[in-house]
C-alpha cells in the first residue's frame, strides 16, 4: 500500500474533550524584565509516568557493500496534507529506555534488525521537536543494521492498521541532494532528516571531516 494513496478531506477545530493524543494549553510566565505573559502551545497526552521522554527517532544505517546507506520512510502527515520523509520513529513505552525502544520500532516500522551503536554518541541529548509551539521531544539512538543477517533477507513489518508505510534507504554521502530532489518532487522534509543533511553539508563545508 503506497504512502501516498492518502488523501485530504478537511480540517476543524478539535475540542478539548474529544483529544487523545495532545491538547492546547496555556502557560503563564515572567519575562527578564518581571512581566506576566501567557503562551498558548500544545502537549501530548500520551508520554508514559516517569519518562522523560515521548519517543525516539531513529537513525539506522545499512551496512552494504557499495557504503552505508540511511534507512528513511514515507509517510502521509495530516497536518502537512503530504507525504513526509522521515527517519523510523516511535512512542516509548512505560518502562522502556530509549534503546530498547528504538530496536522494538525499527522491527515493527521496517522489518530490520538492528543493533544499537557502540559508544556514548549511541543516544542523543534530549531534543525538543518544536519548544516555540510543543514540548513533544526524543532521543535519538543510533543503530546499525548488518544487511547479511538472515532476519535481514525477508523483511515483515508489523504495522498497526492505520500505519501506511514505505521504506526506502539513501546513500549517506547522497543524503543533501536527494532531500532536494524529494522536496522538488513534492515530498515534506521532516527536520531530523534535514538537519542531518545539513549537518553533513557544514561538515564537508568547514573540512571537519
Amino acid at each position: 500500500m503506497s504512502a501516498s494513496g492518502s488523501k485530504f478531506i478537511s480540517t476543524e477545530p478539535l475540542r478539548n474533550e474529544e483529544a487523545r493524543w495532545a491538547r492546547l494549553v496555556k502557560t503563564t510566565y515572567l519575562d527578564p524584565n518581571g512581566v506576566e505573559r501567557t503562551w498558548e502551545s500544545s502537549e501530548r497526552q500520551t508520554r508514559p509516568q516517569g519518562s522523560g521522554i515521548d519517543g525516539v527517532g531513529i537513525i539506522a544505517i545499512l551496512e552494504k557493500s557499495t557504503g552505508p546507506e540511511l534507512l528513511l520512510q514515507k509517510q502521509y502527515r495530516p497536518p502537512v496534507a503530504k507525504v513526509c520523509i522521515e527517519v523510523p520513529a516511535g512512542l516509548i513505552d512505560a518502562g522502556e529506555s530509549p534503546e530498547v525502544c528504538a530496536l522494538r520500532e525499527l522491527k515493527e516500522e521496517t522489518g530490520y534488525v538492528g543493533e544499537v551503536a557502540k559508544g556514548s554518541s549511541a543516544v542523543s541529548p534530549v531534543m525538543y521537536n518544536d519548544p516555540g509551539f510543543c514540548n513533544t521531544n526524543l532521543n535519538m539512538v543510533h543503530v546499525t543494521v548488518d544487511m547479511s543477517r538472515p532476519e535481514n533477507q525477508n523483511l515483515k513489518t508489523e504495522l498497526e492498521e492505520n500505519e501506511f508505510i514505505e521504506c526506502f534507504s539513501v546513500p549517506l554521502k547522497d543524503l543533501y541532494s536527494e532531500c532536494r530532489k524529494l522536496e522538488q518532487e513534492g515530498y515534506a522534509i521532516d527536520a531530523r532528516v534535514g538537519t542531518l543533511a545539513e549537518g553533513f553539508e557544514v561538515a564537508k563545508k568547514w573540512k571537519l571531516c
